[in-house]
């Protein structure tokens, strides 16, 4: 049983809902179970402790973000240019948005990082490893800017999600997408 991965990755799904609405204290077997809709116990026959089930939640959270293949293929016929940037990162807010619950879960887990440095170290690796391949694909596709550029982008755009899921009045005020726009100009050069 402990070799199945559909059943694998829907536990994991389940305990990014559990994280999300209930924080790191909430994220027990039974809540997973329970939110899984699976017999008490299955969990814990999948993730042989807590640690491990947080230190595969960042993973699969990511596996959530990632773009369609061929959407983003679509998107990237555009000329390289700082438009098509600003494109991207809308693009980007609006993955993230569907999945609030997965956003949510990975800012708990970045908490919770703070308190356990074994998660501390697989979330630095993680999200080091998702920069490199931003920046890689970024470079690679001709797109204005250099490493930094991306970089700052990455950190302006994580912040951003969490003011508009956690505050999402501010976004009455300043909506998301005109500040996407205002960062891209301040951020990317032109071309």
């Amino acid at each position: 049983m402990r070799g199945n991965p559909a059943r694998r990755r829907a536990l994991i799904d389940a305990a990014i809902e559990v994280l999300a609405r209930e924080g790191a204290r909430g994220l027990t077997f039974r809540a997973v179970d329970t939110e899984a809709g699976v017999p008490q116990g299955t969990a814990s026959n999948y993730f042989p402790s807590r640690d491990d089930l947080f230190d595969q939640i960042g993973g699969r959270v990511h596996e959530r973000f990632t773009p369609e293949p061929s959407g983003l293929a679509e998107t990237m016929r555009a000329r390289p240019t700082r438009e098509l940037v600003t494109v991207l990162m809308r693009q980007l807010i609006e993955r993230l948005s569907a999945d609030p619950h997965g956003y949510l879960a990975l800012v708990e887990l970045r908490l919770e990082a703070t308190r356990r440095p074994k998660l501390r170290a697989v979330l630095t690796d993680l999200i080091g490893a998702n920069i490199d391949e931003n920046v890689r694909f970024h470079l690679d596709s001709g797109l204005p800017g250099d490493r930094i550029t991306v970089v700052l982008l990455q950190f302006a755009m994580s912040w951003l999600m969490v003011e508009h899921l956690t505050l999402p009045g501010l976004f009455e005020r300043m909506p998301a997408e005109d500040l996407v726009a205002a960062m891209v100009d301040r951020l990317v050069p032109d071309a």
